[in-house]
């Protein structure tokens, strides 16, 4: 009998399917054999804190600060990469520091970007 050259990557297949559904099984059984099944008004309101809901719960919330978010995450990140670079600037070349250069640049041209577009505007 020939080896199919498939076998392996289907039983790959089969296993990784079974990793995902076995839990999934597994909580289904949990919940059907030991969870009490006694639905009352208190198990199913919306909220289980006890208070109730006042007014509409969609509330408009200004797109500004998820961009201050993000501009804030880009620099934060610009410093995770600068501060090894202070570190080892005397064992570096020109070429890094070439590199460190463009970065930086690259940064800034975002950052006047974001400033001509009004990003940075609170308004």
């Amino acid at each position: 009998m020939a080896f199919n050259p498939y076998f392996s990557l289907a039983v790959l297949f089969v296993v990784a399917l079974c990793f995902g559904l076995t839990p999934l099984a597994l909580a289904w059984l949990w919940s059907r054999v030991f969870s009490p099944q006694k639905p009352n008004a208190i198990k199913n309101a919306i909220y289980e804190c006890g208070l109730e809901s006042k007014g509409d719960a969609w509330v408009q919330f200004r797109s500004s600060y998820y961009l201050y978010a993000i501009i804030f995450l880009i620099f934060d990140v610009e410093a995770v990469f600068l501060l090894p670079f202070a570190v080892a600037f005397l064992g570096l070349g020109a070429a890094a520091c070439v590199s460190m250069l463009v970065f930086v640049l690259l940064l800034v041209e975002g950052l006047v970007w974001a400033w001509a577009k009004g990003v940075l505007t609170w308004a």
